[in-house]
C-alpha cells in the first residue's frame, strides 16, 4: 500500500532529477554559445558591406527617386 509519505519522497525525488537536468542542461547551453560572438560579428559586417555596396550601385537613382516623390509631394513636380 503507498502512503502519503512515499508518494511524497518519490515526488521530491523526481523533482529533484528535474532541477539536476535542467541545470545541466543550461550549463550546457551557456557554453555553447559562449563562442558564438564571432558569427555574430561576421554577421553584422556582412550585412553593413552589403548595404554599402547596393547604396554605392543604386545610391544616385535613389536620390533622384527620393527626390522626385518629395517634389511631388510639396507640388513643385
Amino acid at each position: 500500500m503507498v502512503t502519503f509519505q512515499k508518494l511524497s519522497v518519490a515526488f521530491l525525488a523526481v523533482l529533484a532529477s528535474i532541477r539536476v537536468f535542467i541545470e545541466g542542461t543550461s550549463n550546457e547551453v551557456r557554453t555553447q554559445e559562449r563562442g558564438d560572438v564571432p558569427g555574430w560579428v561576421m554577421l553584422a559586417i556582412m550585412s553593413a558591406l552589403l548595404v554599402a555596396g547596393l547604396l554605392a550601385i543604386a545610391g544616385p537613382r535613389l536620390i533622384q527617386l527620393f527626390n522626385q516623390a518629395i517634389d511631388n509631394v510639396a507640388g513643385l513636380g
